[in-house]
Formats: structure tokens, sequence, C-alpha cells
């Protein structure tokens, strides 16, 4: 990360400590010399979301708590350097202009920048002497930054590295445990985790990433209806499969996906959470799947919050061929992504039309479909429902 370039495209698996010598780097080099930094990432809704807290971490162990000041949204320097965080795809290009005068760029997860992002960034970093640094574990070689540093035609003055856990020296003993279990229990997705390859592609899969990608936005419109949909595994012991919790919306006849609240626990706790993301986002009902345990699943979220209105769903077929129309909506460009959802995302990319080629099942995309399945009820052919609106109702109240 010292060493002088336009770009510096840094790809590899977890553990390869990419994010944390890139924090240093930057601290160290802005500690000498002021500098503008700018940490950059597609979708940033709260400063959480940012590579802040490493940055804070990092001053600490380099011991530099007296140079720097860390505040609420940015860390300054002494001398007069700037740190600042934001998510890019939620910049307006004159927001963007903005931030000619930034002396380094990181972008981190960069497998989820989108190329009207790239687009914008790399004219802007514009000042002599100016340096882009991408940071990313691929996914599918369709994405932009991996088009743009692993394809064809990479940039001049550019060094571009695969780095992984062999070549991080302080790789903690924590993570090789981690490491060793997925080598031999989950071979499938051992590669991505670890290795930095991409993402394993089911053959024949009904949806693919750069569908996904081309429709994903950072802000979604006004909602008309927003429903929360539930797939609760069957158990919730360790090791056991996810709960699906999925939000989605609808505006303009197109849907939307808004936020993936999926967890493991107790039946108490997924309904916490599925009640919480409703009052959230103001939704309209909760789906949930009658035949798997409805009147348990009902009789769960009433103890949480009495009075729901919950629609019940009866699954006739399988799990992919209900899927297939929600697939067929993403590939017209009928549903947008609000940002991205890696867990929801890789799960899409194992089913086919055979059936799920991912292990366990697939509890988010279960819930997605549901959700999908009741918002375009019409398209979908789908047998009406059962369906229970209390007579009084709180925020996000039944609206038919």
């Amino acid at each position: 990360m010292f060493e002088a370039s336009r770009y510096k495209a840094y790809y590899g698996g977890r553990g390869s400590a990419k994010s944390h010598s890139a924090a240093k780097a930057a601290l160290i080099r802005a500690g000498k010399s002021r500098l503008r930094v700018g940490c950059f990432r597609e979708i940033q809704r709260s400063i959480k979301d940012s590579i802040k807290q490493l940055l804070d971490d990092q001053i600490e162990m380099l011991g530099m708590q007296g140079f720097y000041e860390s505040l609420q949204n940015e860390i300054r320097g002494k001398n007069g350097t700037e740190i600042i965080f934001s998510g890019l795809g939620q910049m307006t290009t004159d927001q963007i202009k903005s931030m000619e005068g930034i002396d380094i760029a990181l972008v981190e997860e960069a497998q989820t920048i989108s190329e009207r992002s790239l687009e914008i960034l790399i004219p802007t970093i514009r000042k002599p002497g100016s340096e882009l640094w991408f940071l990313w574990n691929p996914r599918n070689a369709s994405d932009p930054v991996d088009q743009r540093f692993r394809g064809l035609h990479p940039p001049n003055d550019a060094i571009i590295r695969k780095v992984n856990y062999t070549d991080n020296p302080f790789f903690p003993a924590e993570l090789e445990e981690e490491r060793a279990y997925d080598e031999i229990n989950n071979r499938d997705r051992y590669g991505h985790i670890w290795l930095g390859d991409y993402e394993p592609m089911a053959i024949g899969a009904i949806w693919d990433r750069a569908t996904l990608h081309s429709s994903r936005m950072s802000e979604a419109p006004e909602m008309s209806r927003i429903l929360i949909a539930i797939d609760p595994a069957i158990s919730s012991e360790e090791g056991s499969n996810e709960h699906g919790v999925v939000v989605v919306g609808t505006s303009e006849k197109r849907g939307y996906v808004l936020e993936d609240g999926s967890t493991r626990g107790t039946p108490k706790q997924w309904a916490t959470r599925a009640v919480n993301l409703y009052d959230k986002w103001q939704a309209d009902a909760i789906v949930v799947e009658r035949n798997q345990g409805g009147d348990m699943v009902r009789h769960t979220l009433e103890t949480v919050r009495p009075g729901l209105p919950i629609i019940e769903v009866v699954a006739s077929r399988g799990k992919h061929v209900r899927a297939e129309p929600i697939a067929s909506l993403y590939s017209f460009g009928r549903v947008s992504h609000v940002g991205t959802f890696p867990e929801l995302e890789d799960q899409m990319c194992l089913m086919t039309a055979a059936g799920y080629e991912g292990e366990g099942s697939p509890d988010r995309v279960d819930a997605l479909v549901w959700a999908m399945t009741e918002l375009f009820s019409d398209l979908t052919r789908r047998k009406v429902k059962n369906v229970t609106v209390p007579q009084t109702m709180t925020s996000g109240a039944w609206m038919g």
C-alpha cells in the first residue's frame, strides 16, 4: 500500500488482512503528510456500515491517539488530515464532484460497487498523485470491479494482487480453526470464503448475479405496499437452518427487496425480529406458510404482538417451481434489490429448475418468494390464501 500507483486492487479470501493493511497504511501515510482520505462502499446507511471502527482500532494499535481525533462521522489529524466516509450509491454526481480534492479513495467491499459508481468515482478522484484503492472478496466475474481489474484490459499504472490467509503472517489461531473446519465441512464454499475464488454458481440457476446487479438501487421510491415474509426453520438447535425473514415492497407495479432480516434462534427470537421489521417499515402484513407449522407460526407471532395482520399461504408446488415465476420478474427488470444482500443472493444463485443445490434449506429465498408471490399474485396466478385482519390496527395498518 506504500508503493506509488494510481490503482491498487487487492482481492482475496477471508483472513488475508486486506482491510487491516489498507487502514494501517492510510493512517501512517496521512500521519506523515496532510491528506484527504475518502472511505467508500456502495451502500452506507449509517457510520456503523463503514470501515471507521476498524480505523479507530488501528489508531489505538499504532499508538496514534494523540494525533488523530475520532469524531462521530469523520477522523481528523493534527496536520489537517481528514478521513471521511460515504456510500457511493447514495450520492449524486454533484456530491461526488465535491470530493475532487481527495488524495486516497479507499473502496471497501468493492465486489458490490455498481458500474455507475465506478464511472462517477474514478474520474472525480483527479488530484495530482491521487490513488484509488479497491478491496474485495470476488463474487462473480461479471461484477464491475472484476471486469475492470481482472478483465482482458486492466488499467495501466495498477497494482493488482490476490491475497489470502496464507499471505497474512498474523493469521489468528481462531480463524485457523474456522478455516480448517470449512475445508472439511463446507467444501462447496471453501474456495470462495478462504481462497478468493468466485462464488459457486449452480448450473442452470434461475437467478444470476449480473441480473441482480443490473437492477440494484441505493434508495427505494415510496412504497404502495410492504410485506414481511417468514420461512421459519423447523429447529432452533445449533447448526440448524436459518429462519428466513425478508422485507419486500411494491411501487408502480415494480417489486423491491428492502431488507433481509433472516436470523437464527428460538421461535420467540424470529417472531420478535419479524415484528420489529413490521414496525420499522410500517408494513401492511406478515406472510407465513401454512403448510409448515402455520398455526404455530401464527401463535408465536401473536404472543409477541396480538392482532397482527397475517396472510397465510399454502404451498402446493415445490420450492423451485414456486421460485421460477419470481425469477422471471427479475429477468424482465421488474424487481430491484435496494442495497446488497449477500446471503440471500448466494441462495438465489444456487436455485435451479431442478431444485436447490446449496447446503441446507434456502430459507431466505423461500421467504422472498412467498412475499413476491403475494405482491404479484395476479401475475403468478396463485390461488387465494387465507387472510386474517384484526379489527384494531396500529402503525402499518392493513391496506386491503
